[in-house]
């Protein structure tokens, strides 16, 4: 019994020795872990506290693109991109300010909202359709170069046809009929991978493509 009493009598000396080299290491450790934890739930409660405020402003620029009150949903976007541009909120507000600016015609702050979102929106498939109504937005306003440049940059499989359409609409309003012939080629056929992959098939669209491959029909 003497024995086993000295053996701990050892063992405690030796916890006390270790903790007396180490034992201020492994507080600041235990301390900093869970600082790090407090943090992490801080930072989690003020993402979705930002999502939340970003999601109301959202709704109220919905509710001002119901109202036709272009000024308002103009002043909200702003307000939502410069408060929260880290949400997936602000690449949406750019997105509905790019379409009420297209509509009223002013161009280029058009060009500005969907480029804003193609550059900084979280979701890629958001940043491809920015990207595609930039270049709509860019044709508008006679920089048919400039949209074609964009659009020659390939998107998500699902945006492939609608890229290929506008890519044909702009080289056909340049009188390049051949070329625009070509891209609605490119955008049936992308339609029909869409469709053989067990895509959605939009029978509407198809003919609005066909049509507008057919109108090209007679060039040479």
């Amino acid at each position: 019994m003497a024995t086993y009493d000295l053996e701990e009598q050892e063992q405690l000396e030796e916890i006390k020795t270790w903790w007396k080299m180490h034992g201020t290491a492994v507080t600041a450790i235990i301390v900093a872990l869970s600082i790090g934890v407090v943090g992490w739930q801080g930072w989690n409660w003020w993402q979705r506290s930002q999502a939340a405020q970003a999601g109301q402003l959202y709704g109220a620029m919905q509710q001002a693109m119901a109202q036709q009150d272009v000024k308002r949903v103009r002043l909200l976007g702003g307000e939502l991109i410069d408060k929260y541009s880290g949400t997936a909120y602000a690449g949406l507000a750019a997105m509905l300010s790019g379409k009420v600016l297209l509509e009223t015609g002013d161009f280029k702050s058009s060009q500005a909202q969907f480029g804003w979102a193609a550059e900084h929106a979280t979701d890629a498939g958001l940043r491809d359709l920015a990207r595609l109504r930039q270049a709509i937005a860019l044709a508008e306003d006679k920089a048919f170069e400039e949209a074609l440049k964009l659009l020659a940059v390939p998107p998500a499989p699902t945006f492939l046809a609608r890229f290929g359409e506008v890519r044909g609409d702009i080289l056909e309003t340049q009188g390049k009929t051949i070329e625009a012939r070509t891209s609605y080629d490119d955008a049936l056929k992308q339609l029909d991978v869409q469709a053989k992959a067990g895509g959605a098939a939009d029978a509407n669209y198809r003919e609005i493509l066909q049509a507008k491959r057919d109108a090209t029909r007679g060039a040479s």
